[in-house]
């Protein structure tokens, strides 16, 4: 499920796994990568504690959906994580 990670999220900040890009569309057809769109759905694996009134809503193990420019792109031994607040973070499905 969710990976752990060594770095701890502050305030707001989320640090989500970005699911894979669709490989095929539902007809079929390969998607090659240069047509391949950013996903917007990930998966959380950490969250900070949040603001002084405001405390962080989504948890761990939480997918959501996030818009297409949320969030920076960070390497954690070896994988890739967006960080962002989460107020970028649309919806939790």
């Amino acid at each position: 499920m969710a990976n752990k990670v060594s770095v701890t999220p502050l305030h707001d900040r989320v640090i989500v796994k970005p699911n894979a890009a669709e490989e095929k569309t539902a007809g079929g057809i390969i998607i090659p990568d240069t047509a391949k769109e950013k996903p917007q759905r990930g998966t959380v694996i950490a969250a900070g504690p949040g603001k002084k009134d405001e405390p962080v809503t989504v948890k761990e193990g939480d997918t959501v959906l996030y818009g297409k420019y949320a969030g920076t792109e960070i390497a954690i031994e070896g994988e890739d994580f967006l960080i962002m607040r989460e107020s970028d973070i649309l919806a939790i499905v």
